[in-house]
């Protein structure tokens, strides 16, 4: 029989309990992080039993409390309180087993190296990267402003949830958590709660090695309340900072724990070597002794330690989400059409009739800018999608995404338009988070400037969030500001992210059927506007704008018999393609234009499709985008070539810039007769 370990209350058993799990955990998988969850066991245990308005038993109950463990490598921490306080998936099947603690870091096991969405119940963003869940904590917090001014009545609270986040010296860092404190402390998010870890060691020694700064100070100037802990194993005191927290609605908080990392190992105690290694399982066997834990015992969950959690934890959460279901069912006598908007959000359905009023733009030579058409776009959309909301980098004038009578999200109210500074980085966890609470969000910047926000949209990509990103100024077409300002290769950045689909419509029809697409979608999606005009193309004369959704289509060709040579374009040279076409037709070679807005989309279609779009048989192809050449052999074939940026761009006016890159007609002419001089007889 195992020994029971001696412990002077049920809590401390509990905590003891974390930590063990901890250790067997990495000590089994011989690779983690167990230093962390040795000293914050009693932080989270005291969070989750004394404060969270959580129920184990439902962990979809919308006005839930969420916790974020921005502190991605202590995953074991999330790991062990999941399975100890009893968390169930949709189908009543336990969120985390013992066995899943047993496989740590192992393929097929819900217990990765760093918490992942959609892996187990109860792990409410993926994190890891370190800043990002602090900026997705600041998304849910603007989230739960957003849905309690949207959805609260007298009669029944809605939405009234607190974000609590675990962060560690790595997350202060990151200038990706400033981005989003900045944005909090300036919005007075008084239902945010950061929970900062100071451990003051990092993986290479101590943090005096490159972090001095007062980080309460720094958050004082954010606009933070602050209160500093001296010791993470006081569960009264974190217990007291909480409950003052909850009662605080002014600001959000920062709660700055002093903690010592593999608290209990006598070797290992604030060493960086008990960062991210297993302690070794000599130093294991003493941390348990020092714990009053039996030495060999492995994965040991003493009778008690569940049991204490469903008492205090499960038993409040049980409650509030009884009571919160039979307010909504009041509710929804009250306000039929409110509780039917959140039935389908929840659902991650879209309104009906959302598209009803999507312009189709008339022919015009002179055309608009796909940014331009994509506002109208956005416009015609919001009024039958209440739940869609966004804002962008200090450039909405730029990026036209403003939302008509939607109002600003500030201090004060609510509005629909956020405004989120320079801060693209923060922007893009914000965005996630906000996704993660089942609003649908945009955000909008130059397309060169989502190089700043790549770690948010990889993210985003993981988690499968329908985020909409409106990325406009998209290649040399800016113009006057420049290479710096020019993207090259951040097209095809975006479009090596699996599971984001990115799009560069040609036209104002294809804009307007990109957002058909991205509406509809339950995966992110770029978007690439021009900043020039660009001719809205008469849909008599061509195929339809429909053709967007299947990635690639025949957008004109050759008025007799098979072309012989294919040009493949996206987005502003489509509008050179359709010239050379017609030049090309002068001279009696036929010519098919092929408008790829979608790579990702044309991969997911059938093969006979693709083939019909691009025959095998004829090799005389040639790319034409404003952007880098690098993947588009795959279209044009070894032998094919391609009109792309193979250096930086260039300050001028954009009409000057694309004749001294050779984004001519004649250019292009050319190269198609020296592919079919190639191919002759091919």
């Amino acid at each position: 029989m195992t020994e029971t370990p001696r412990a002077n209350s049920i809590d401390q058993l509990a905590i003891n309990t974390i930590r063990t799990l901890s250790m067997d955990a990495v000590e089994a998988a011989q690779s983690g992080h167990p230093g962390t969850p040795m000293a914050l066991a009693p932080v989270i245990y005291t969070l989750w039993q004394q404060a969270l308005r959580y129920d184990p038993g439902n962990v979809a109950w919308p006005d839930r409390d969420r916790f974020v463990l921005s502190a991605g490598h202590a995953s074991m921490l999330l790991y062990s309180v999941l399975h100890l306080a009893g968390v169930k998936d949709s189908q009543g099947r336990p969120a985390i087993t013992l066995d899943d603690i047993r496989h740590f870091r192992q393929v097929g096991s819900p217990c990765a190296g760093h918490p992942e969405y959609r892996h187990a119940a109860g792990i409410e963003t993926t994190t890891g990267p370190l800043g990002q869940g602090c900026g997705n904590s600041v998304g849910m917090a603007i989230a739960a402003r957003f849905l309690g001014q949207r959805y609260n009545r007298p009669e029944f609270t809605a939405f009234d949830y607190d974000v609590y986040a675990l962060c560690s010296d790595g997350d202060m860092m990151e200038g990706v958590s400033s981005e989003a404190a900045s944005i909090a402390g300036h919005l007075r998010l008084g239902n945010l709660c950061w929970m900062y870890d100071n451990n003051s060691i990092s993986i290479e020694g101590s943090t005096s090695l490159a972090f001095s700064e007062d980080v309460g100070a720094r958050f004082r100037a954010y606009g933070w309340h602050v209160e500093h802990l001296r010791d993470a194993n006081d569960c009264d005191a974190i217990a007291t900072a909480l409950q003052r927290f909850r009662q605080d609605r002014s600001a959000p908080w920062l709660i700055v724990i002093d903690s010592h990392i593999a608290y209990g190992a006598p070797h290992k105690h604030d060493s960086a070597s008990a960062h991210g290694e297993p302690l070794g399982e000599s130093e294991v066997k003493l941390a348990k002794r020092f714990y009053g834990w039996p030495e060999d015992a492995k994965f040991l969950v003493p009778e008690g330690a569940r049991e204490g959690f469903d008492a205090k934890l499960g038993e409040r959460g049980r409650r509030l989400s009884a009571d919160w279901n039979r307010g909504l069912n009041k509710y929804r006598q009250i306000y039929p059409d409110l509780a039917r908007e959140l039935d389908q959000m929840q659902a991650g359905e879209i309104p009906a009739g959302w598209d009803e009023s999507l312009p189709e733009f008339p022919a015009d030579a002179k055309g608009m800018a796909t940014r331009e058409a994509s506002g109208k776009i956005l416009n015609a959309i919001a009024p039958h999608y209440p739940w869609l909301l966004g804002g962008s980098g200090d450039l909405a004038p730029s990026t036209k995404t403003l939302i008509a009578n939607g109002g600003d999200f500030e201090r004060e109210q609510s509005g629909r338009n956020l405004h989120f500074g320079v801060r693209e980085h923060g922007m893009g966890a914000i965005t996630n988070g906000i996704a993660l609470c089942h609003l649908r969000p945009y955000c909008a910047t130059f397309l060169i400037f989502s190089d700043y926000m790549r770690p948010s949209i990889r993210l985003a990509a993981m988690m499968g969030l329908p985020v909409i990103y409106i990325f406009t100024h998209d290649s040399i077409g800016l113009g006057e500001d420049g290479p710096t300002h020019q993207p090259v290769e951040q097209l095809v950045g975006l479009r090596a992210i699996p599971g984001l689909v990115t799009i560069r419509p040609c036209d104002a029809n294809e804009v307007r059927e990109a957002w058909r697409f991205a509406i509809g979608s339950k995966r992110p999606t770029a978007f690439s506007f021009s900043r020039q005009t660009l001719p809205v193309l008469d849909r008599k004369l061509y195929a339809p704008a429909s053709g967007l959704s299947r990635g690639a289509y025949v957008l004109a060709d050759s008025a007799n018999g098979a072309p012989d040579v294919i040009l493949i374009g996206t987005g502003s040279e489509i509008a050179l393609c359709l010239a050379a076409r017609e030049m090309l037709a002068s001279g009696r070679i036929r010519a098919r234009v092929v408008s790829m807005p979608s790579w990702e989309l044309f991969e997911e279609q059938d093969e006979s499709y693709r083939d019909e779009v691009l025959p095998p048989g004829i090799r005389a192809r040639v790319s034409v985008e404003a952007a880098s050449p690098v993947g588009w052999d795959r279209y044009v074939g070894p032998d094919g070539a391609r009109i792309a940026m193979n250096s930086f761009g260039a300050s001028g006016p954009y009409q000057d810039v694309y004749r001294h890159f050779h984004f001519t007609v004649d250019h292009i002419v050319d190269t198609a007769k020296e592919q079919l001089a190639r191919n002759k007889g091919g």
